[in-house]
């Protein structure tokens, strides 16, 4: 089955000069690069953010899972802003207010603020990544897909592989606000690099806005975050969680029950028909629910747990994102080798079981052995997110490809913030005093912990396991493109 190209879109399509779509990926890339280091920046200076805040490493939890559940929240319009004022307008609006959003978070002195400045970062992210990841599918061939994607992937990598080291210099040797800082110069570059070279992609008509379920779907995801945050902080009684629990969900089933029964829905579930959209969007929320804590328990583990100093801890964490960059190239190859649905069950049993041999780390683990297992983490993961990625396209039209790619971004970014806070409830319940706790016991935790998140990751194949045999062909058996 041939599906059609760009060009048989009805969006309208601008004319796009060689040099531009040859820059195009660089360009989304900036977006990619700046997101990705700022949340890797970030989790090497934890510990050192919150002795300066004054609060229990575990409580910055809130700090990094407050700009995922923004981006969970707002990602859900970011296609219909797209389609309603277009992708250049939309983009380089998201790249001023996460920059803005960076300053702003670097000038602050307290973690209520800083939520609140992360917070105002999501909002800007919410828009950059899948409107970018929108323009790449518009502007390149299904058979191009999973190189274009995969090219945009590799200077999109450069962040996680040089935000731990940065964040490490930056907290040993200046000051830990810096880290929002950096942010700043990347947003302008990006500001100016838009207006040169992005498409303007946008609907001639565009449907009304879903207010209501805007409404319904945003305090929904909202409220069962903020139960997944105070969940264990003895904040709140008993009767409370389960109260705001129930709420939470009736709102979600709210929004489902109105996203049936209204012309325009917000998210369009009736995607979810679709066999490889279903395992696609299904299976990353549930695989990154177990691997989306990995990060932050990673710099928690080296340097409350181990005694490593932030530098070493940075370095520490390199591997995963060198393996993912250094071998990205050859994964459209593997996918078109095996398969969607023989990569992603067994990648996915692969994943798992590393997370659970990273619950043998303690004092005595030479680092050799440590860098090797987080350099195969990386490579699986990396895998494992370039199949799903592009998965969601394979039976998707191009006048759905706005929709697909905000559900896919939604549940990405929703699964990513609750697998922090998954990964921090589970180490703090193994924890027998979260403020006290000697660092023998903060290893204990957080390698039981390891042992949770493997284990919700190896169920996950289940999921996998319903795709057949030749789908997604359409976009992993590419046929050389003119040119290449």
């Amino acid at each position: 089955m041939s599906l059609p190209g760009p060009t048989e879109s009805p969006v309208s399509q601008p004319s796009l000069a060689d040099a531009s779509k040859r820059l195009l990926p660089w360009l989304i890339a900036v977006a990619f690069f700046m997101e990705s280091l700022d949340t890797t920046i970030l989790n090497t200076a934890v510990p050192t953010i919150a002795a300066a805040l004054h609060v229990a490493p575990l409580s910055m939890k809130s700090v990094l899972a407050s700009y995922t559940l923004s981006l969970a929240v707002f990602i859900p319009i970011s296609g219909w802003m797209a389609d309603r004022f277009g992708t250049r307008r939309v983009f380089s609006s998201a790249i001023a207010i996460f920059t803005l959003g960076s300053f702003l978070c670097g000038i602050t002195s307290n973690i209520h603020l800083l939520v609140a400045c992360r917070i105002l970062q999501g909002c800007g992210g919410s828009m950059m990544v899948p409107v970018g990841r929108l323009t790449i599918v518009r502007t390149f061939a299904r058979s191009e897909l999973i190189r274009a994607m995969s090219f945009v992937a590799i200077p999109g990598l450069i962040g996680p592989m040089l935000g731990p080291i940065a964040g490490g210099l930056i907290v040993g040797y200046l000051h830990w606000r810096l880290i929002f800082f950096v942010n700043i110069p990347i947003g302008l570059t990006g500001l100016y690099l838009v207006y040169r070279h992005l498409p303007d992609y946008r609907e001639a008509k565009t449907d009304p806005l879903d207010v209501a379920g805007l409404l319904l779907f945003g305090s929904g995801v909202a409220l069962l975050s903020y139960v997944l945050e105070v969940f264990g902080e003895h904040t709140l009684s008993t009767r409370e969680i389960l109260g705001l629990l129930a709420l939470s969900f009736v709102l979600l089933a709210g929004y489902g029950f109105h996203a049936t029964r209204t012309d325009h829905p917000m998210l369009r579930l009736v995607l979810f028909r679709l066999r490889t959209f279903r395992a696609a969007v299904t299976g990353s929320f549930v695989t990154r629910l177990g691997i989306g804590g990995i990060p932050f328990l990673f710099p928690l583990l080296y340097q409350v747990g181990l005694g490593f100093t932030p530098i070493q801890s940075g370095l520490l964490m390199m591997p995963q994102a060198f393996a993912a960059m250094s071998l990205k190239m050859t994964m459209p190859r593997i996918l078109a080798r095996f398969g969607y649905r023989a990569v992603l069950i067994s990648n996915t049993v692969f994943i798992g079981l590393l997370i659970l041999i990273f619950s043998t780390i303690g004092k005595s683990t030479p680092v050799w052995l440590i860098v090797a297992e987080v350099f195969c983490y990386g490579f699986f993961t990396s895998l494992q997110y370039t199949s799903m990625n592009t998965l969601v396209y394979a039976e998707v039209s191009p006048a759905e490809e706005s929709a697909a790619s905000s559900i896919a971004s939604t549940m990405q970014q929703m699964s990513v913030s609750f697998g922090v806070a998954t990964a921090s409830l589970v180490t703090a319940f193994f924890l027998p005093n979260r403020y006290l706790s000697d660092p023998p016991q903060f290893i204990h935790g957080i390698q039981r912990a390891f042992y949770v998140l493997g284990g919700m990751t190896l169920l996950s194949t289940l999921v996998f396991g319903g795709l057949k045999r030749g789908d997604g062909d359409v976009v992993s058996h590419a046929e050389p493109v003119h040119g290449d």
